[in-house]
């Protein structure tokens, strides 16, 4: 049998598996960053989730101002062993070296799709929930996505009832992608 047969589920596994848990620690720190509301349920739940781990490295690790650094390293070490393991299933371990510049790109990568999708969803939500009803995750897409449409808004003329800073925000966003990503990678 060929060593795929194996290695692809298994990578697979490896990579769905270790990404969902990063992934609610990107919205841990993208939670902080947007201050979200503490008492929300989606909060709870990304507090709940990651509270064990990133609370017992908080003994070594102490917070760098208002940024919980504790759950930085530990989004930065669960990457890590991601890819170590999909390396060592694929054809063992690569060198060294090029692990920074992959652990560096896989996490800038979540980070732009985070926000390209929360766009699209805040964008979405905008069409679709009739007005005075709210959908109970648009107050926190909304303060996630407002540091990143705020200056474009700003900065944009006005276009009437048309608001064009989403559809900027995202391609903006895949061009810093576009360009940085391949500096990462090598």
């Amino acid at each position: 049998m060929p060593n795929a047969y194996f290695s692809n589920p298994l990578i697979f596994l490896i990579d769905t598996l270790f990404s969902l848990y990063i992934l609610i620690l990107a919205f841990r720190i993208i939670m902080q960053w947007a201050q979200w509301e503490y008492h929300h349920p989606l909060v709870q739940m990304i507090i709940k989730a990651t509270q064990a781990p990133v609370k017992a490295l908080r003994r070594f690790i102490p917070p760098l101002g208002r940024w919980d650094t504790a759950t930085i390293v530990l989004l930065f070490a669960l990457t890590f062993l991601k890819l170590f393991l999909i390396s060592v299933v694929q054809a063992g371990p690569a060198y060294p070296g090029l692990f920074l510049g992959w652990l560096v790109a896989d996490i800038f990568s979540l980070f732009i799709t985070i926000f390209t999708f929360s766009i699209i969803i805040e964008v979405v939500l905008s069409w679709v929930v009739p007005p005075g009803n709210q959908n109970p995750i648009a107050p926190l897409i909304h303060s996630m996505n407002q540091p990143l449409l705020k200056p474009i808004r700003q900065n944009l003329p006005s276009m009437g009832a048309i608001d064009l800073s989403p559809l900027i925000a995202v391609i903006g966003l895949q061009i810093l992608s576009m360009l940085v990503l391949p500096l990462l990678v090598g």
